[in-house]
């Protein structure tokens, strides 16, 4: 699908086209909305189609692209996309009072489009079981767009780019482990060129902080609030104004150093004038949280207090130092003032679960995973806990964190799942018929009636094998394959040799699969004779 190629000069003529006749029922915007210098308010794939019909001729067609691209389009040529998410007085009133219910565990689930929603708001972690192929994955996803927008779309092309953030999707596999998931050593190169290792957090528990301190600011008083975003507003003037390696700063003892790097984590220096050790790592967070504790740090020994140890460090000198450049730099920075944080919900999908060894790749998770232990209740130390910049600092899954896992009932790639892990979950059988709608995706009406109209026949088939069972049967999202492929290369690339390997080891093999055959539609000769051939 593309954008026809069209003239900034034939949108705005297609802005008072609209403007003149108006818009078609069918054409109304549903998604986003284009604003004009005007402010007036127009259908992104709509105004296209007008511009493309004055520029180009034809018909006023709104086909050959989606709305997603429509809006990229238009925001990456200067033009301002509103997102139409808002919804009526009452609605958002209701809305506000389930919010603290949902994550609170009320009773109380939003305007969710999918009943699936309601369950895993109210479960926290749920695994959809079942076949293969019947849309699992897909029905994970269309949860997490549906909860994170809140009711307005089931697909994740159609959140903005800061909803996406509240999704993450992983896939297990038997060689997934604990710090792959959690927290490891990785491999990292020095200043120097050397190669060293250092702690870096898994996709979950990066996941999971970003949702903690949504969670955490979200119930934070507005002056601790405005302190974290002054010191935050401050570090970034000062740091973005020095020069790395040429301007100086001095310790109480006198000793000169430079600043060579900064990053996230930490602030890279370099002292000239130390016979011992001439470079340096800082935690760029102890300067943060000093700065947003509003006190005023006299001498090394008020860090060593306020950071809780016994002993002063070599850093804490160098991040006096630096505590006090940042403050002089900041005597006339005004208070940062801003606004309340919304509390949102985050959704961790992991697919196919039960292919990981569980208790492996989550280790003392285990416990802070659980439903009732959600929150500070149920925080842990982590394995790699001692290398952490702050030791003590436990961590736990805060309340506004759900997990969606999917598994094969009969994937022979693990023997079994975990069992303790089996109670921490919700199990819901995702049977194929209960997601056959997957099949409106196929545009083709009579190809969709077709396809329909095979699986049903097949999957009533496979029922009729005794050692068989629904576990066994085909899902819609084979079928969505149909987009590219025949009906013949769909049976003979994909559902053949899946059937097959369900069937090997049983009496009459050869005659299970003939059934499968005719059962689906499929017509050639068996083995070559054209007398054995399948009747439709």
């Amino acid at each position: 699908m593309a954008i026809p190629k069209i003239r900034k000069d034939s949108i705005l003529s297609a802005l008072k086209f609209i403007d003149e006749h108006g818009i078609p029922d069918k054409h109304k915007s549903t998604q986003y909305e284009l604003i004009s210098s005007d402010d007036k308010k127009y259908p992104p794939k709509y105004v296209i189609a007008v511009a493309n019909y004055i520029e180009n001729g034809g018909e006023i067609v709104t086909t050959g692209y989606n709305a997603v691209e429509a809006k990229n389009y238009f925001e990456s040529h200067g033009f301002k996309i509103q997102t139409k998410q808002e919804k009526n007085e009452e609605t958002k009133i209701s809305s506000e009072l389930n919010e603290s219910q949902d994550i609170d565990g009320g009773k109380g689930f939003g305007n969710y489009k999918n009943p699936y929603s309601k369950l895993l708001i109210e479960s926290k972690n749920i695994v959809f079981r079942g076949a293969p192929g019947t849309g699992k994955s897909y029905l994970a996803k269309q949860i997490a767009a549906d909860i994170i927008s809140d009711g307005y779309t089931e697909q994740y092309t159609e959140l903005t780019d800061e909803q996406k953030q509240q999704i993450e999707f992983v896939q297990f596999h038997p060689s997934y482990d604990y710090s792959d998931f959690v927290e490891g050593l990785r491999p990292k190169m020095n200043e120097d060129g050397s190669i060293g290792f250092e702690l870096r957090d898994g996709v979950f528990k990066s996941f999971v902080e970003k949702a903690r301190q949504n969670f955490e600011n979200s119930h934070k008083p507005k002056e601790i609030r405005e302190r974290e975003a002054s010191a935050n507003t401050i570090m970034t003037n000062f740091f973005s104004n020095i020069r790395l390696e040429e301007d100086e700063f001095k310790t109480i003892k006198g000793s000169k150093f430079t600043i060579t790097n900064i990053d996230d984590k930490r602030i890279y220096i370099a002292i000239p004038g130390n016979e011992t050790v001439d470079k340096l790592s800082l935690n760029i967070d102890e300067i943060r949280r000093m700065l947003e504790s509003g006190l005023d740090f006299e001498k090394v020994s008020d860090i060593t207090s306020f950071f809780g140890k016994q002993f002063a460090t070599q850093n804490y000198s160098y991040d006096y130092a630096l505590f006090k450049a940042i403050k002089a730099k900041a005597l006339n920075v005004t208070k940062t003032d801003v606004a309340p944080e919304e509390l949102k919900k985050y959704i961790f999908i992991i697919d196919e679960i039960n292919r990981g060894e569980i208790s492996k790749i989550l280790g003392e998770l285990f416990f802070a995973i659980d439903p009732g232990y959600r929150g500070k209740s149920g925080e842990v130390a982590t394995q790699y806990s001692n290398m952490h910049a702050y030791p003590n600092e436990k961590f736990y899954i805060p309340e506004n964190v759900f997990i969606i896992g999917t598994m094969n009932d009969i994937d022979r790639s693990v023997d079994s799942f975990d069992f303790a892990m089996r109670r921490r979950f919700r199990f819901i059988e995702v049977k194929a018929e209960s997601t056959q709608n997957m099949l409106d995706l196929l545009e083709d009406v009579q190809l969709r009636r077709e396809a329909l109209a095979r699986m049903h026949r097949l999957n009533e088939e496979i029922l009729k094998v005794d050692d068989l069972n629904e576990n066994y049967q085909i899902g819609a999202a084979y079928f969505l394959k149909l987009k590219n492929i025949s009906f013949d290369d769909l049976w003979n690339d994909y559902l053949k040799p899946l059937l097959q390997d369900y069937v090997h080891g049983l009496y009459d093999e050869q005659g299970i699969m003939k059934a499968f055959a005719k059962a689906y539609g499929y017509q050639a000769s068996d083995e070559g004779d054209a007398d054995e051939a399948i009747e439709n």
